[in-house]
C-alpha cells in the first residue's frame, strides 16, 4: 500500500501549509516535521483524505480518491480535530473507539480490552493524565482495530513530552505489523531521533501563517469527519 503526497499545499500561496511531499508505504515509518501549532493537523487531515489541498495531489496506489483514502487511513490524536478530551476517563475513550471499530462497546468490554493490554490501572484516569508512551500506544492500538485500516497518521506525539525515541519505537512496531505509519512532529523532536532502516523523512516547505481557519472549516465538514461529542473531537 502506498500513499503519496506530491507538493500539497493549503491557503493562498501555501500560507497555511507550504508545498509538502511525502510517501507512506506498508512496513515503513515516514517522519514529517511541523513547526506551527495547527499545521500538523492540517497535514494529517490532507494525508488521510479528510481535507482537500489547494495545490498538489494525494494518491493511493497511484490513483486519486479521498473516499477510498479515508477508509484505509486513520488520523490519530490530531490537536483540535480528534484528540480525546483531557477530562474524559480512559474507559470512556476506549468504549467509544471500540464502537467506531465495530466492536462490542460497553464499559465491561472496554475494561476487558484494557486488561488485555495491561492498562487496567488507567481505567478511571482522565485521558489528559495518561503518560505519553501509554497514550500514544493506546490510541494507535485502538485505531488499528478499525476494519480496513492500513495506514496510521500520528499527529504531534512530541506535545505530550517524554522521549521521542520511545514514540519512534512504537511507530516502528506498528510498521512491523504491516501498517504504513506517518508521524508528524516538531523539528526539535525529529532531530533527536536516530534514522533507522524503517524511517524515511518527508519534504515539507516553510510555513507563513497559522492554519486556524482551515481547521475550523474542516470541523464544519460532515462529509469528511463525524463529530465525537463525548470526547470533544472529531471522528478520525
Amino acid at each position: 500500500m502506498r500513499i503519496a503526497l506530491d507538493a500539497v499545499a493549503k491557503g493562498k500561496d501555501g500560507g497555511i501549509l507550504p508545498p509538502t511531499s511525502l510517501v507512506l508505504e506498508t512496513g515503513r515509518v515516514t517522519l514529517a516535521t511541523a513547526e506551527t501549532e495547527q499545521r500538523p493537523s492540517v497535514l494529517g487531515l490532507i494525508a488521510t483524505g479528510r481535507m482537500r489541498p489547494d495545490a498538489g495531489t494525494v494518491t493511493l496506489g497511484g490513483h486519486s480518491g479521498a473516499r477510498r483514502l479515508r477508509r484505509v487511513a486513520a488520523l490519530v490524536d490530531a490537536p483540535e480535530v480528534n484528540d480525546p478530551a483531557p477530562d474524559v476517563a480512559v474507559v470512556g475513550v476506549v468504549e467509544e473507539e471500540l464502537m467506531f471499530a465495530g466492536r462490542r462497546a460497553d464499559p465491561l468490554s472496554a475494561r476487558h480490552w484494557l486488561d488485555d493490554h495491561g492498562w487496567r490501572h488507567l481505567t478511571r484516569t482522565p485521558f489528559g493524565q495518561v503518560p505519553a508512551d501509554d497514550r500514544i500506544r493506546m490510541l494507535l492500538e485502538l485505531a488499528a482495530l478499525r476494519r480496513g485500516i492500513e495506514a496510521l497518521v500520528l499527529v504531534s506525539p512530541d506535545r505530550h513530552g517524554g522521549d521521542p525515541v520511545h514514540w519512534q519505537r512504537i511507530a516502528e512496531e506498528f510498521a512491523a505489523r504491516g501498517f504504513a505509519v506517518l508521524v508528524i512532529a516538531g523539528t526539535a523532536a525529529a532531530t533527536a531521533l536516530t534514522p533507522s532502516a524503517t524511517t524515511a523523512p518527508a519534504h515539507v516547505g516553510r510555513p507563513r501563517i497559522r492554519a486556524g481557519a482551515a481547521l475550523r472549516r474542516a470541523r464544519r465538514r460532515p462529509a469528511s469527519v463525524t463529530a465525537r461529542p463525548s470526547t470533544g473531537g472529531i471522528r478520525p
